[in-house]
């Protein structure tokens, strides 16, 4: 694997700014509907309004484009449900109902970029395997919720926490791309798969009847 260590940029900021640009430039293409795999290159760095080389100065290739863009999306939507406490005082089955509303309303807005995900993890084993490894952090934080809810005696000790961690965290994230992507025209229905979402993790996991 080519190597990705480069020298420190003397002007950060500026650099920073490149990068936002292209960033928001691929953004941009995606949602006109041009898959991912047609986009070149040149093409994004004409709509970036940068040079092609300049692309190369910043990103190894479109795949590293591409995981930067997914990892945006994916640590705003975990850090949301990270936030969530089980445990905590008050309804948390209507709380964590509430985080899936935000959730689905960040997948809605990054639908093009989980898209091309899908689409170039079909093919390139990096991104593939970059994705996956997201969701396995997820689904580890996840087990250990899980236990601590079992020690404090909330959550059943037959249940086994390691697969319906995978189940909750990696089920969760295929309903939730099929449903941003098979209703993008009806958000209507995003407070409905919310709340369906939400009550299987608690009533099929965290408060499972024992």
């Amino acid at each position: 694997m080519p190597s990705i260590t480069r020298r420190r940029p003397r002007n950060p900021d500026g650099r920073a700014a490149v990068e936002a640009r292209v960033l928001a430039a691929t953004e941009r293409l995606l949602k006109e509907g041009i898959r991912f795999t047609d986009l070149g290159v040149q093409r994004i760095a004409a709509e970036a309004g940068v040079a092609r080389s300049t692309f190369y100065t910043h990103f190894r290739d479109k795949s590293e484009l591409l995981m930067r863009l997914a990892g945006t999306m994916r640590e705003t939507s975990f850090d949301r449900i990270r936030d969530w406490d089980p445990g905590a005082p008050g309804d948390q089955l209507e709380v964590l109902s509430e985080v899936f509303v935000d959730v689905i309303r960040i997948y809605r807005t990054y639908a093009p970029v989980l898209a091309a995900v899908t689409e170039v993890a079909a093919y390139d084993e990096t991104v593939r395997d970059y994705w996956a490894a997201g969701l396995q952090q997820f689904v580890a934080r996840t087990v250990e919720a899980l236990r601590a809810e079992q020690e404090a005696g909330r959550t059943p000790a037959s249940i086994d926490v390691e697969t319906a961690s995978r189940l909750i965290v990696i089920g969760g994230d295929r309903f939730l791309a099929d449903h941003v992507s098979a209703t993008s025209a009806d958000p209507d229905t995003d407070a409905a798969a919310a709340r369906e979402l939400a009550a299987t993790w608690w009533y099929g996991v965290y408060r499972r009847p024992a």
